[in-house]
């Protein structure tokens, strides 16, 4: 691993111009920054993947490795990534920093805290919680209604027991009790807001239009009315600062915001994207869990709101996930019809990039029990279908082994550009911009409303809201709403059952099927294999 001060000169980033956090990781400073729309902008790749399984299809590792390839080749490359949530790394994940000879370093150190941009995330939105609960037990002018208060709590661990709560218990001086519950930090609108900010006026602003509530009117309460943007902006000062880390083979790094991908919009930052852009020729960033989630959040939210637009995109498949979709097991050897029968899944993806103005270029993430015949069989359906494909193998060979893919990476972004096109428009209802979604890029029949999603979206146009974008929260294991129906399923309802003003982030958030906003741990968290050495290292993540 290289000082963080040599990567930074490999990008014209001097030493004034860094916050130091040891010798490996760094923050940029907010007047460099201010600096950065004045340079030369490079171009996107954005890399998604189909559905995944439970233990993901290495798309942070595709990233990692694609970039360690284009750099091989001697293209100037920068990486604009998610910081990882604690969440998963103690649940099922176990880390999210890639793998093998494509991972971000210091992994540990990125995995665990890093910056602490995280609770810096949570300490704000807990602020304004606790602000919220304030004024509720002094009966402030502003006269909120307890049981009209929706602001939850958050927590960056996975703990299913704080889904749904009752605070306020033990009397008088405890608070005014009331129903609440927690989500996973990842999941905050805080969250949402850093990631979409474009400078620390826009964080304020941002801020300030948190719906917290209504008063007893019916009036909206929002963190400006509570006081709380100036506190909160403060716990987030250093937060908005994008992080510079490095890659195993020394590719510069921004990481940077961590919003969930079937949760939230599930990108990185914009302040980070951007500082890439003006520092790199080519800025490789992700999106995820799938397409169907994170890419499409990345077009209709991250690029509307920061005015950019890729240049290529990856989608990222692997013999696995596509035996799954076929209805095969991929603990079992299968045949290679299960492979042919699950690419219909991945060609409904292809579809669904198409819709945005591109055709991706199809990453086969090799793993070392594929067999040649099933990687084979990928190639050659790809090829039929007139599809760019290339094996990744980078895993084990680091950018060596990514070097096929980045060259017809290259050659797809070096292409005229697609001109920009959303999948709607802001003036249509939205009810409109879910089923535009749910059909174009689901595949659903139609979108059925419950009766408090309905309720929803009438408070919604009376409040003035339904101008705004929408942010779907979906399972991130089936096109449709339900985790089990693998494969390309059609003909089937995708069930709203409320919908969430996120005025800060700039979006509201439908909430369809199971989806939960605090996840829980597995049977066998992976926080029982992580210990700490007696040299004090971190071992197991």
């Amino acid at each position: 691993m290289r000082p963080i001060q040599e990567i930074a000169d490999s990008i014209g980033l001097a030493a004034k111009e860094l916050i130091s956090y040891g010798d490996k990781m760094a923050k940029i400073r907010l007047s460099t920054l201010k600096q950065n729309s004045d340079r030369p902008q490079g171009k996107i790749v954005l890399v998604s993947a189909i559905n995944p399984t439970r233990a993901g299809e290495g798309k942070t590792t595709v990233s990692i490795g694609l970039a360690q390839g284009m750099q091989r080749m001697g293209q100037r490359v920068a990486l604009a990534l998610r910081e990882p949530s604690l969440g998963p790394i103690f649940g099922i994940k176990g880390g999210g920093t890639g793998g093998g000879q494509c991972q971000l370093e210091p992994s540990t150190r990125i995995n665990m805290h890093f910056t602490g941009d995280m609770h810096a995330v949570g300490a704000a939105h807990n602020l304004l919680a606790a602000l919220v609960d304030n004024a509720v037990h002094f009966r402030s002018e502003l006269d909120l209604e307890h049981r009209q208060v929706f602001w939850r709590r958050v927590l960056d661990v996975n703990d299913r027991a704080l889904r749904q709560a009752v605070i306020g218990l033990g009397g008088r001086l405890n608070g005014v009790p009331r129903e609440s519950g927690f989500d996973i930090t990842a999941a905050s609108e805080v969250m949402g807001i850093l990631c979409l900010a474009e400078d620390l006026a826009d964080l304020k602003r941002r801020l300030g239009r948190i719906l917290v509530g209504f008063d007893r009117d019916g009036s909206a309460v929002t963190a400006e009315r509570l006081k709380a943007t100036g506190a909160m902006a403060a716990l987030l000062q250093d937060a908005m600062l994008p992080n510079l880390v490095q890659s195993t083979e020394g590719v510069p790094a921004f990481v940077h915001g961590g919003p969930f991908g079937n949760i939230a919009h599930g990108c990185n930052s914009v302040i980070a994207t951007k500082t890439a852009l003006g520092r790199a020729d080519y800025v490789l960033t992700e999106a995820g869990f799938g397409f169907d989630l994170g890419a499409e959040k990345f077009f209709d939210l991250k690029c509307r709101s920061a005015a950019i637009w890729p240049s290529a995109v990856v989608l990222v498949a692997t013999v696995r996930a596509l035996r799954i979709h076929g209805g095969g097991d991929p603990a079992v050897p299968g045949s290679v019809q299960e492979i042919e029968q699950g690419m219909e899944h991945l060609y409904h993806h292809v579809e669904s990039v198409q819709a945005f103005g591109f055709d991706p270029v199809i990453a086969i993430n090799c793993f070392a029990d594929d067999s040649e015949n099933d990687l084979a069989a990928i190639e050659a359906c790809c090829r039929s279908r007139g599809l760019s494909v290339a094996r990744f193998e980078g895993f084990t060979r680091g950018g060596a082994g990514a070097e096929k893919l980045a060259e017809a990476v290259i050659t797809a972004a070096d292409l005229v550009q697609p001109p920009v096109r959303y999948l709607y428009t802001l003036d249509e209802t939205p009810e409109q911009k879910i089923h535009a979604v749910a059909s174009t890029i689901y595949g659903a029949r139609e979108v059925v409303f419950s009766r408090m999603a309905l309720k929803d979206l009438e408070r919604i146009r009376c409040l003035g809201y339904e101008k705004l974008p929408i942010c779907i929260a979906k399972t991130h294991l089936s096109l449709s709403s339900d985790p089990t129906h693998v494969g390309h399923p059609d003909n089937f309802e995708l069930p709203v059952e409320s919908v969430r003003v996120s005025a800060g982030a700039g979006y509201l958030l439908a909430l369809t099927g199971d989806i939960v906003t605090m996840p829980g741990l597995s049977s066998s968290p992976a926080a029982h294999r992580i210990d700490l050495s007696d040299e004090g290292e971190v071992i197991g993540v």
